[in-house]
C-alpha cells in the first residue's frame, strides 16, 4: 500500500510534497494510517485532533492517545475540546452536523493563523460508496452521486482511491496502533446501518462492488462534466447577473426540453430543494415566491429572480433624529446643511428642512402610499408611479421611502416629493445624499 499510495501522490496530488499540510486525525484506523503513510513519504505535516466530549472518558482516551502516536513520531500536534452537545442544543441542529462544523472551522481557522496550505482527511472508498448510498435514497441529483471529491478547494483526501481492506491489512502489516470509535457498531446512524446490513449483501452479491463503482464513479463524473458544460451555455443566454440579482429569462428556458434540470443546477446551490413548488413558480402568477434558507425566488413576469434574503427584512421601520448626520442602515443616507442648491443628482435631495416633522422614518411602501412626485402636475399613487416607472415586484420590494409623519419625502434614489422642495421662502435648506 506504502509503494501504491506514494505512486498516487506523484501522479495525481504531487503538489502535496511541497506544501504545509494539516492531517485531521481522530485515532481511527484510517487517520492513523494516512497519518503514517504521510509520515514515511516525509510529507510537511502537523496533526489536529478534535475532542467533541460525546463519549465521556472514551474521547479523553483517544485525544490521549493521539497525543502519544505524535509525540513518538515527533510531529506537531494541534487539540480542541469541544462542547458538542450543548452548541447542537442551543443551534437546534443535529449533533453530526455541529461536529462536523465546528470541525471546519476550527481547521480553516488552523490554516489560516499558521500558513498551512491543506487539510487532509482519511476519507476512502468505502465512505465514497456509504456517501453516494446516502445520496441516492435521499433523491440526490447527479452532483450527489459523483461520491466524495478528491479534492475541494484546501479539503484533500488521498486515501479514495483504497478500500477499508487495503487499510485495515496495511494496519495489520506494519503494527499501526488505533482506537475503535464505540459510535461505529451503533445502526442508529444511517451510514453505519449502511455499512453493516447493506454493502455487506451488495458486496455478496458482486464481489468486485468497488471496483464496479469506481467505474460508474468515473462515468458519472463524466456526465455531470457534460451537464455542467450544457448549463453554462444555456446559463449565458437565459440568465442575466444583476448586483446581487439572477434574472432567469423564462420565455428563453421554457422553450428547452428538460428546463428543469437546468433550474435544478442553478438553483442548488443557493440551498433551494422544494423542486415541485420550483416547477409550479415557473407558470404561476407573478408575485408568488419560493424560500431557501438563504435565498428568495421570486416569479415576477416572465423572469423567475433569485435574491439573498435582507437581514432589514426582520425590522420594516426605522427612525432618523433631528439633527442626525448619518445614517448607515438599513440603507447609507447622509444629511447636511447647506446654504444653496447643488450637485443636482438622482442620489441627491434638498428640502425645506422647516416641512419636516422628526423624527423621519426609513421604510418600505404600503397598499395605499401616495405621493406628490416632483415635475408632476398633482398627486399619484405610489403603486401607480411604480406601474408607470416599469418597477418589477424585486424593484418594489427593494424600494426604501424616506418619510415625514408618515408623507412620502422621498422615494430613495428615485423621486422626491413635491410638498418637500426648496422655494423662494425657504430659509433651512437640507440636503440628503443617498450613498447606496
Amino acid at each position: 500500500m506504502l509503494t501504491k499510495f506514494q505512486n498516487h501522490i506523484n501522479q495525481n496530488l504531487p503538489f502535496l510534497k511541497e506544501k504545509r499540510l494539516l492531517l485531521a486525525t481522530s485515532g481511527g484506523i484510517d487517520s492513523m494510517v494516512l497519518l503514517h503513510l504521510c509520515h514515511h513519504l516525509e510529507l510537511d505535516i502537523r496533526v489536529a485532533h478534535c475532542n467533541f466530549q460525546l463519549r465521556g472518558d472514551e474521547s479523553d482516551d483517544d485525544e490521549d492517545f493521539v497525543k502519544s502516536q505524535t509525540d513518538k513520531l515527533q510531529i506537531p500536534i494541534f487539540i480542541k475540546k469541544f462542547d458538542t452537545k450543548t452548541f447542537a442544543e442551543k443551534e437546534k441542529l443535529s449533533i453530526q452536523v455541529v461536529a462536523r462544523n465546528l470541525r471546519y472551522e476550527w481547521f480553516n481557522t488552523l490554516l489560516i493563523n499558521n500558513d498551512y496550505d491543506y487539510i487532509l482527511t482519511a476519507h476512502h472508498l468505502d465512505d465514497s460508496l456509504e456517501t453516494f448510498l446516502i445520496n441516492f435514497t435521499r433523491g440526490s441529483g447527479l452532483d450527489g452521486l459523483t461520491g466524495i471529491p478528491q479534492q475541494n478547494v484546501n479539503i484533500v483526501r488521498p486515501l479514495l482511491v483504497f478500500s477499508r481492506n487495503e487499510i485495515e491489512a496495511f494496519a495489520k502489516e506494519n503494527k499501526v496502533e488505533w482506537r475503535e470509535d464505540s459510535s461505529n457498531a451503533s445502526d442508529n446512524y444511517l451510514r453505519n446501518k449502511l455499512r453493516h446490513d447493506v454493502i455487506p449483501v451488495l458486496k455478496e452479491l458482486n464481489p468486485s462492488l468497488l471496483s464496479s463503482f469506481e467505474k460508474t464513479i468515473s462515468n458519472l463524473k463524466q456526465a455531470q462534466s457534460l451537464v455542467d458544460d450544457a448549463s453554462r451555455i444555456v446559463y449565458r443566454k437565459v440568465v442575466a447577473d444583476i448586483n446581487f440579482q439572477k434574472r432567469i429569462n423564462l420565455t428563453e428556458l421554457m422553450q428547452l426540453p428538460n428546463f428543469q434540470a437546468y433550474l435544478f443546477q442553478w438553483l442548488e446551490p443557493f440551498g433551494f430543494s422544494d423542486w415541485d413548488s420550483i416547477k409550479d413558480l415557473a407558470s404561476a402568477q407573478s408575485g408568488k415566491q419560493v424560500f431557501s434558507e438563504t435565498h428568495v425566488l421570486l416569479k415576477d413576469r416572465n423572469e423567475l429572480i433569485v435574491f439573498p434574503k435582507q437581514e432589514s427584512e426582520k425590522t420594516t421601520l426605522f427612525l432618523i433624529e433631528k439633527d442626525q448626520k448619518e445614517v448607515k442602515f438599513p440603507i447609507k443616507m447622509v444629511f447636511s446643511k447647506v446654504d444653496d442648491i447643488s450637485n443636482q443628482a438622482t442620489n441627491v435631495i434638498f428640502v425645506d428642512e422647516d416641512k419636516l416633522k422628526f423624527p423621519l422614518e426609513i421604510r418600505k411602501w404600503h397598499e395605499g402610499d401616495w405621493l406628490y412626485p416632483h415635475g408632476f402636475n398633482g398627486k399619484k399613487k405610489l403603486s401607480k408611479f411604480f406601474k408607470d416607472e416599469k418597477y418589477s415586484l424585486l424593484d418594489k420590494s427593494s424600494t426604501w421611502l424616506l418619510c415625514s409623519e408618515n408623507q412620502i419625502v422621498w422615494v430613495v434614489g428615485k423621486r422626491m416629493d413635491e410638498r418637500f422642495k426648496v422655494t423662494e421662502m425657504t430659509t433651512k435648506i437640507l440636503k440628503i445624499n443617498y450613498t447606496a
